[in-house]
């Protein structure tokens, strides 16, 4: 299961290593499609930070980021963007940003 990001844990989560961030909203039905993958990714990669942070609850980390259309996934490594996707992906297309960001 994905980690709920917000104001609180989002800098200290991506701090370190490579994490995989999904920009999301409960009113996005591209969103809803994108949620079952990214908790998938999160069950099948144990050694791998997957974290969502919700639009509406935390529009600060979305704009920080020029989060501009949802589903955005942003994969970072020790803190900073190094690569993302904007829209319904597959997990071949996630991992292996993750695996070029390690």
């Amino acid at each position: 299961m994905a980690l709920e990001l917000n104001d609180n844990n989002f800098d200290e989560t991506i701090k370190v290593g490579v994490t995989v961030v999904d920009f999301w909203a409960p009113w996005c039905g591209p969103c809803k499609m994108m949620a079952p993958l990214v908790d998938k990714i999160a069950a099948n990669n144990p050694d791998l930070k997957v974290g969502k942070v919700d639009i509406d609850e935390s529009p600060d980390i979305a704009q920080k980021y020029n989060v501009m259309s949802i589903p955005t996934i942003i994969i970072f490594k020790d803190g900073e963007p190094v690569d993302q996707t904007v829209g319904v992906v597959n997990e071949k297309v996630i991992m292996a940003k993750v695996e070029a960001a390690k």
